[in-house]
């Protein structure tokens, strides 16, 4: 299920496109996420990338800390979503590999 589009979304993305560098990533995040927020999400792209490689859920699971519940959801966003995680983890690719 995609999520619906709004001003106030259109607002906070690109207000987020706009920042600069990562203090001021860390600065924004933490004004308006929880700590938690931030390590669930931080979690979720994690399980991302690691199921991208083609690593098991048993295997994510002890490195990441989620559960195999949790890994399930991501790995059907990441198979059948809207293609935000496919475009962030080839974008990250992209740049490891100095192609970005």
């Amino acid at each position: 299920m995609a999520v619906p589009h709004s001003d106030s979304l259109d607002r906070l993305f690109r207000t987020i496109m706009d920042l600069r560098s990562l203090d001021e990533f860390y600065a924004f995040f933490d004004d308006v996420c929880t700590i938690k927020e931030l390590q669930d999400m931080s979690q979720r792209l994690d399980a991302a990338f690691l199921l991208d490689e083609g690593q098991s859920y048993q295997t994510i699971a002890a490195r990441v800390g989620i559960s195999t519940a949790t890994i399930g959801r991501v790995s059907r966003c990441l198979n059948y979503g809207s293609g935000g995680y496919r475009a962030a983890i080839g974008r990250a690719r992209e740049k490891e590999s100095g192609e970005g």
